[in-house]
């Protein structure tokens, strides 16, 4: 069913978002601006992805197209999350140092917005993320 393929992953990636609050280790408070965190326990993207592939495999067949187009991109969005994402938090982490010893000593007079560091995940926050969407598709589709 249509429906299925998109509610499941819709789910379980608000599932990972809403569980961040109760994991004391990610130090989120209940804000709406943070039901949309880049980072954090679970990852929210693994979730999404693995739960769209799953519910595509059951739904279609795990030989069909959509199935390997979905398991790609779920490749290509965790590998993203683990990787990419974790080396623009570092940047953001030194340009922020960089920025406040420069307003320290007068160097510059504009001020520049303070940037994400924590926009990438740690390897078993992508293997949470991704078991939680796996289950919720196994799950939904075996039970509802």
């Amino acid at each position: 069913m249509i429906y299925s393929i998109l509610f499941f992953p819709l789910f379980a990636g608000i599932l990972a978002q809403i569980i961040k609050f109760f994991i004391r280790s990610n130090k989120q408070k209940f804000k709406l601006r943070n039901m949309i965190a880049y980072s954090g326990m679970p990852s929210g993207h693994s979730a999404i992805t693995i739960s769209l592939a799953t519910i595509i495999g059951l739904e279609e067949g795990w030989h069909s197209p959509l199935f390997a187009i979905s398991a790609i991109l779920a490749l290509i969005v965790i590998r993203d999350a683990l990787g990419i994402r974790k080396y623009l938090g570092q940047h953001g982490r030194v340009l922020n140092i960089l920025v406040k010893d420069l307003e320290e000593d007068k160097v510059i007079d504009e001020h520049y917005p303070h940037l994400l560091e924590n926009i990438g995940h740690t390897p078993i926050q992508v293997v949470a993320g991704s078991i939680l969407g796996f289950l919720v598709s196994i799950l939904g589709f075996y039970f509802l």
